[in-house]
């Protein structure tokens, strides 16, 4: 296959969106609660790594970057991830903590948006989940300079050896580095895939102490 049928190719490859509908009267008041709903769904489906979203930053010439992180947690107060302190995302939003996270749930025809403001998370909660996480996963963050150069992966390599053997025994430490941030929900949109491209799209956004809901065009 050529390079132009390749790209024809790609032009064509559709589907149809049949797996269901949202209606506005099956919207609860609170968006966290139908988000709560479809994550379930997502994780009763077993979808490969359900709690996985792209997480969107802009850097200070306005330029948006994008990375996959795990969601760990989530409540009234936002959406909780965790990340080297000197990573690209983590300086990103030291200087402008808007973000936008973003759920694909392919396989069931959803997509989850969510607009909203990043704060760090406290010592305490940082350190209550660093030594929930397996042990080597614990070394690993020890080892990572998250987005700087390095020449070969041996280095991370060997570094995580000579890590492993320096905390043989005894509690792994938190690093100084590495911390995580919650997202306060500001605006959530439910997108559910419809026929003939006629998607339900429903946008909750904050108004006073309660949540304004528009249904959007496909």
């Amino acid at each position: 296959m050529n390079e132009e049928e390749t790209l024809q190719q790609i032009a064509h490859l559709r589907r149809e969106y049949t797996r269901g509908g949202l209606r506005r009267k099956d919207l609860p008041e609170q968006p966290l609660e139908l988000f709560e709903q479809w994550l379930r769904q997502a994780c009763e489906a077993q979808l490969p790594d359900p709690t996985a979203m792209c997480v969107a930053t802009a850097d200070e010439h306005g330029q948006p970057w994008q990375r996959i992180v795990l969601l760990k947690h989530y409540d009234e107060r936002g959406l909780v991830f965790y990340t080297n302190l000197g990573s690209r995302k983590a300086q990103q939003l030291a200087a402008n903590p808007r973000v936008s996270l973003h759920f694909p749930w392919h396989f069931l025809e959803r997509q989850v948006m969510v607009l909203g403001r990043a704060e760090k998370l406290s010592m305490l909660e940082v350190m209550k989940y660093f030594h929930s996480r397996p042990r080597d996963s614990q070394i690993g963050a020890w080892v990572s300079q998250q987005s700087s150069r390095i020449s070969a992966r041996g280095v991370l390599e060997g570094k995580f050896l000579e890590l492993k053997q320096k905390f043989s025994q005894g509690e792994v430490p938190l690093p100084s580095f590495w911390g995580g941030f919650r997202v306060h929900i500001e605006a959530m949109e439910f997108w559910q895939g419809g026929a003939h491209r006629l998607h339900d799209r429903f946008f909750y956004q904050r108004e006073g102490e309660g949540w304004k809901i528009d249904r959007l065009a496909p």
